[in-house]
């Protein structure tokens, strides 16, 4: 009776050990497939494209609140990429809080002048990103109208409107 009850004992961790790894497998497939939905790189980063020039206009408008807004959901627009491609998050990342920093410090002083300089110094900033990531063909420029003609830009606010 001892051997019977082992044996099955053994039978049922071993067929428990299976069955969990199966469901460890199957869990990571289903990791593994969201992931590959998530966007990676491109699709968020045509959405920085518009918010960065969207800010611009906003700031030319005197609402720093919209301008500091367009700036912080930029940012969160790549967080996607965290997980789907972490190296080229890391280097926007590095981007963002280093190289973006000065125009992020004119909106918060709410500085048009120093604004409209850091914010076309780091155009060409981006074009070297994007060859120094293979994307040269990727070549930034100022537009003449924002990318959402569907905003007000001229409404007056300040950067600290923006709800943390």
């Amino acid at each position: 009776m001892f051997k019977v009850m082992a044996i099955v004992s053994l039978f049922l961790i071993s067929f428990a050990t299976l069955l969990y790894a199966a469901e460890g497998d199957d869990i990571q497939k289903q990791i593994d497939a969201i992931k590959g939905v998530i966007p990676k790189f491109a699709i968020p980063m045509r959405e920085v494209g518009d918010r960065f020039q969207n800010m611009y206009f906003a700031a030319k408008g005197g609402n720093w609140g919209l301008a500091a807004y367009m700036s912080k959901y930029m940012n969160g627009a790549m967080k996607p990429a965290s997980l789907t491609k972490p190296t080229g998050y890391e280097a926007w990342k590095s981007f963002y809080n280093d190289t973006f920093a000065a125009v992020n410090k004119a909106i918060a002083a709410q500085d048009f002048k120093a604004f409209e300089k850091e914010y076309n110094a780091v155009i060409p900033k981006c074009n070297e990103c994007h060859v120094g990531m293979g994307y040269g063909f990727i070549k930034l420029i100022k537009q003449k109208a924002a990318s959402d003609a569907g905003i007000d830009y001229s409404v007056k606010s300040k950067a600290t409107d923006v709800p943390k």
